[in-house]
């Protein structure tokens, strides 16, 4: 609610939306400075403040006014899923990791991944369901560990969002140039004499982009995943063209022989599990987006059957693609002879005949950016949204239009944002670069489920399992620690020390099997969910954990100074402005809290089990 205003009306004329008037914090400069005296305070009541989905559903989403409309069903959420992953990344990542890690075992990296990602998936999905909201992972976070982790995780995942966005609609750009046989980045950018390398050439191709897509997702939901299925359907039958191709004219002795024996190993595994396992970490990037699809949940008709088959069904249809993709390259050339930064282009350039397969990849990438684009445009709005709902950022934020049902303003501005950023800024930040942030959040939401499933309880009040939250902190810190000892081993014993390596693996395996199969026995779920949920508890969201631990440590160091740079001025805006219009809010809200004091779960009547 807004930080100034008095307690919204109750009363159904009003809708709950947010109402402004004057006092609170920001009221004055005054004001604003004995807020910040009180900042310790402050942080210390609300860090931890966790809300109950009842309350999230109900008297939380009224702050937005009127509600999103319930127009999607489980084929939107696929496409929305395919639309999401399928982007110009899988035709950089396959290469590098088949011509530096995996070699043609690259097929078994992809299956690999996408294992990991469809155990995420399960984790978000019963969130999704259990709390159908847009909040997607910031919700599940705020009703978990608190307001401080969801506004933390929230605010890098929106950065990620916005400038992974930026650098994707300039290679756009490029990508188009490619499917027309146009040098597009020396033809269609305007250079700026003057500007620093880097913020030296406009691109207006790429503003327009973001501009039409925000556009499109302002005006509905329902017509932007319209929109989203078309391109995705075309995208995908390109993807099929090539696969196609690949067989047609492949070779099945280059699984197994490399161009230059004898410089390079031969075999479907040339670099053995290592190989396979490190090129999982790398072509894994290329599933991040099915969780955009989770923020989609408050406008979902059916989430108890709807948010499972589009979550889980777009990650096994992804996992089936990205494997015959993988093939089919590995099968045209020796993976030695593969170009790491265009492997489906480059293994048709060079032949006369075939040479236009090369224009119909970049064809075919172009719509895979247009519909990743889409796709995280819908999921960041619907983020910013929720967080403006919550009270950390300004309520304006949190609007839904009452003519379109979308959050017009969240998509407004975060469009013009990425525009902004993506007209100048030559942002050198590729897929391996701006998925710490996602995958962080997939090691938060893992944890959350957990700590859900065996402290919090179905009402979502403590009470008699309060006990349980140290065994159950205790457990996620130390599985956390042996994940994070498994990765650091993997990656830092040297090869030549194969068996001391091996040694210390198994035992971290070892152990960290042993300490999830102690937990499961020692400690009792909570409550089990009445409509979805995570299979094999605690299992499960325990692979996720452990394989988002080693995955992060697969990233380079400029990741982490950025993730790290990102999380310390989220944490002063929190400081500076977010804990005071939160507790503003919390200390306005006692008569909206009465909407609905038990915390019970709360369905609109659009929406059916």
């Amino acid at each position: 609610m807004d930080k100034t205003a008095p307690p919204p009306s109750s009363h159904p004329d009003h809708g709950g939306a947010i109402t402004t008037g004057g006092g609170g914090s920001f009221a004055s400069l005054r004001a604003y400075g004995r807020a910040l005296a009180q900042t310790p305070r402050r942080v210390a009541r609300r860090a931890c403040a966790a809300t109950a989905p009842g309350e999230e559903m109900s008297r939380v989403r009224e702050r937005s006014g009127p509600r999103m409309a319930r127009a999607l069903r489980w084929w939107d959420l696929v496409g929305l899923g395919l639309g999401g992953m399928v982007g110009a990344g899988v035709f950089v990542t396959t290469g590098r990791a088949t011509r530096l890690y995996a070699g043609p075992g690259v097929v078994v990296s992809y299956a690999i991944a996408g294992l990991c990602a469809l155990l995420s998936a399960f984790c978000y999905t019963e969130f999704a369901v259990d709390m159908p909201v847009a909040g997607g992972a910031f919700s599940y976070l705020r009703v978990t560990f608190g307001e401080l982790a969801a506004f933390l995780t929230g605010a890098n995942l929106i950065m990620e969002y916005v400038f992974s966005n930026a650098a994707v609609a300039r290679s756009f750009t490029a990508y188009l140039g490619t499917a027309v046989g146009v040098d597009a980045p020396s033809k269609w950018r305007i250079p700026v004499p003057g500007f620093p390398e880097g913020f030296n050439e406009v691109d207006l191709v790429a503003v327009g982009v973001i501009l039409l897509i925000s556009v499109c997702i302002c005006y509905s939901t329902k017509e932007s995943s319209v929109v989203n299925m078309v391109l995705t359907v075309v995208h995908v039958a390109f993807i099929l063209f090539i696969i196609v191709v690949g067989f047609m004219h492949g070779d099945a002795r280059n699984l197994t022989r490399p161009a230059n024996p004898s410089q390079n190993p031969g075999g479907f595994f040339p670099h053995g599990a290592m190989g396979v396992f490190n090129g999982a970490a790398m072509v894994y990037l290329s599933y991040i987006g099915y969780d955009a699809v989770s923020t989609m949940a408050e406008e979902v008709q059916r989430p108890a059957r709807d948010i499972p088959i589009g979550v889980s069904g777009s990650v096994v249809v992804v996992t089936v693609l990205y494997c015959l993709m993988a093939a089919s390259m590995s099968m045209l050339l020796p993976y030695d002879a593969i170009d790491p930064d265009a492997p489906f282009s480059g293994a048709f350039r060079g032949s006369k005949r075939m040479g236009w397969v090369s224009n119909v990849i970049g064809a075919g990438a172009s719509l895979g950016i247009l519909t990743s684009l889409m796709v995280a445009m819908l999921g960041q709005a619907r983020y910013l949204c929720v967080i403006g709902r919550s009270g950390v950022m300004p309520a304006w934020l949190a609007r839904v239009n009452p003519r379109t049902a979308t959050p017009v303003n969240a998509s407004a501005f975060l469009g013009l944002f990425t525009a902004a950023l993506a007209l100048f800024t030559e942002l050198d930040i590729l897929l391996n670069l701006v998925c710490i942030g996602t995958l962080f959040v997939f090691y938060m939401v893992a944890n959350a489920i957990v700590y859900r499933r065996y402290v919090v309880g179905a009402g979502d009040d403590l009470g008699p399992r309060r006990g349980a939250a140290w065994p159950t902190l205790a457990f996620l810190a130390a599985f956390s620690l042996l994940a994070l000892a498994f990765t650091l081993v993997w990656k830092l014993t040297p090869a030549e020390h194969g068996g001391v390596r091996a040694g210390l693996l198994a035992a971290c395996a070892a152990l960290a099997v042993a300490t999830v199969a102690a937990f499961q026995a020692l400690v009792p779920q909570a409550h089990t969910p009445e409509l979805w949920g995570v299979p094999g508890m605690p299992w499960v969201p325990a692979a996720s954990v452990f394989l988002n631990v080693f995955l992060l440590g697969s990233l380079d160091r400029p990741s982490y100074v950025r993730f790290g740079f990102f999380s310390v001025a989220a944490l002063l805006v929190y400081v500076l402005y977010s804990v005071h219009a939160s507790y503003d809010a919390e200390e306005s809200g006692g008569a909206a809290a009465g909407l609905d004091a038990g915390g019970a779960k709360v369905q609109d009547e659009a929406c059916t089990v």
